[in-house]
């Protein structure tokens, strides 16, 4: 009985090597790999020759970029952190033109009479001063861009605006910029934004507070905009470092008059930046603008004091961004810093018809800090403030006399997005700028529809 499970199990000894698989040649194995990774690389050699000839084909027909007003972008897959690319590597263009529409609106309440606000040493001249009080529409700006061809690129900003009652269009940017050019260079002619500062180029829409910091407003009239050219250098290093200059004609403030013969202002400006490992970005810059005037007009539109003679004004600008390892979309944070110093040498022409020599040093900066500690709210802080020489006792009981304390501002927001096209913002600011202190609050909104390219760092 013992003797048949012996033999059943010597008969499944037996043949498990005949159940078995049999073992690979070595040989055929090796031959195998060989044949697949030649069928993998001519393969892979395809796929490039297939994207070169497509970039090719959209290097010729000119779809390969998109005007973002002139600020490289700090991106890999961001709007402002990663490596800073050529201003002629834009995003892709698919309609010729693209279009787009920003809707503003805000709400403003003050304690003292916005009609009355003046800063004692600085009278405002151009776009400066406050935000209207009460439910206003501010600017509803339509912005149009397009390549022209393979070389050129366009864009158009037109704001509508509300004025005494009545809507009307204006032309806040009108250039055309060149794709192509040798060396790192680009040239842009037309009516834009001077590229001079940190946040002149930046349009409202980007701003991280509602209005612009005092010395803004009093050193350049909010920002400057002028017509002319604009030419730009990019260096080839791995280090951000741009140069450029711009000539223009000298009707925007702190210019005035359109002197020379229509040359009245000229700028030059150095900027440079990069990372710190993948969470943290940088951008620092001097600016330099000289300009002429010639009856330049600030304080009261209807008994202005007219300024003839020349301003030159220094600016220096510190950037700071942290993200994640550069996710930016669940927390980051953004340091800024301006510094302007101006000097203006001249004659001012008085109300009353006296006209005063004029030679006077001015100051002015400020610093924000603005995080978001969680999606699609962010909080923010800003402090700026302005001071003054005093000039002769000829201007004593005057605008042009300076307080007895430097005009200062300290404010405070938050902001609520529900996607980048979308915001509100609620700000509080105590202006201690003016004779008398004055508490504001105001409720703002952006929206936006159509084309928007990404912001710049």
């Amino acid at each position: 009985m013992r003797i048949l499970p012996l033999r059943i199990l010597w008969i499944i000894l037996l043949a498990i090597p005949a159940l078995a698989p049999a073992q690979a040649d070595p040989a055929n194995e090796l031959e195998a790999l060989k044949h697949e990774l030649a069928r993998m690389r001519t393969d892979y050699e395809s796929r490039i020759a297939q994207l070169e000839q497509r970039l090719d084909a959209a290097e010729q027909t000119g779809t390969s970029s998109q005007p973002d007003n002139g600020q490289a972008n700090f991106s890999p897959g961001t709007e402002s952190y990663g490596n800073m690319a050529s201003t002629g590597d834009r995003g892709n263009s698919g309609f010729n033109p693209d279009l787009g529409v920003i809707f503003h609106g805000q709400g403003w309440s003050y304690s003292n009479n916005p009609d009355d606000y003046h800063i004692p040493g600085f009278p405002l001249g151009g776009e400066a001063g406050p935000v209207p009080e009460g439910l206003a529409l501010g600017e509803v700006e339509i912005n149009i861009s397009a390549n022209v061809d393979d070389k050129f690129t366009a864009w158009l900003t037109a704001p509508l605006v509300i004025e005494d009652g009545e809507a009307g269009i204006e032309i806040e940017e009108a250039w055309i910029e060149t794709l192509k050019m040798p060396a790192g260079l680009s040239l842009r002619l037309g009516r834009f934004f001077s590229n001079i500062g940190y946040l002149n180029t930046h349009h409202a829409h980007s701003w991280d507070f509602v209005d612009q910091p005092l010395p803004y407003q009093v050193f350049l009239g909010s920002q400057y905009l002028d017509d002319g050219l604009q030419l730009r250098w990019l260096a080839p290093t791995e280090l951000y470092f741009e140069l450029g200059a711009e000539l223009t004609r000298g009707e925007g403030y702190p210019s005035g008059g359109a002197v020379n013969s229509g040359v009245g202002a000229y700028t030059l400006r150095a900027r440079l930046g990069g990372d710190l490992g993948f969470s943290h970005s940088w951008q620092a810059g001097l600016s330099y603008l000289h300009a002429d005037s010639n009856d330049r007009p600030a304080g009261n539109e209807d008994d202005p004091y007219l300024f003839s003679g020349d301003s030159d004004l220094m600016m220096a600008e510190l950037v700071w961004k942290w993200a994640p390892n550069g996710n930016y979309k669940q927390r980051n944070f953004k340091f800024q810093t301006e510094y302007i110093h101006r000097n203006e040498k001249g004659s001012y022409g008085l109300p009353d018809d006296r006209l005063l020599p004029w030679n006077l040093d001015q100051d002015g900066w400020y610093m924000q800090a603005v995080y978001q500690p969680v999606p699609r709210w962010r909080m923010g802080i800003r402090y700026d403030t302005l001071s003054s020489d005093n000039p002769a006792m000829d201007f004593a009981d005057t605008a042009l006399m300076p307080g007895n304390s430097n005009p200062k501002r300290y404010s405070v927001m938050a902001d609520w997005s529900n996607s980048e096209f979308s915001r509100l913002r609620l700000q509080y600011t105590q202006d201690r700028a003016g004779d008398k202190d004055d508490n504001q609050w105001g409720l703002q909104y952006v929206f936006s529809i159509g084309a928007h390219g990404a912001h710049s760092f």
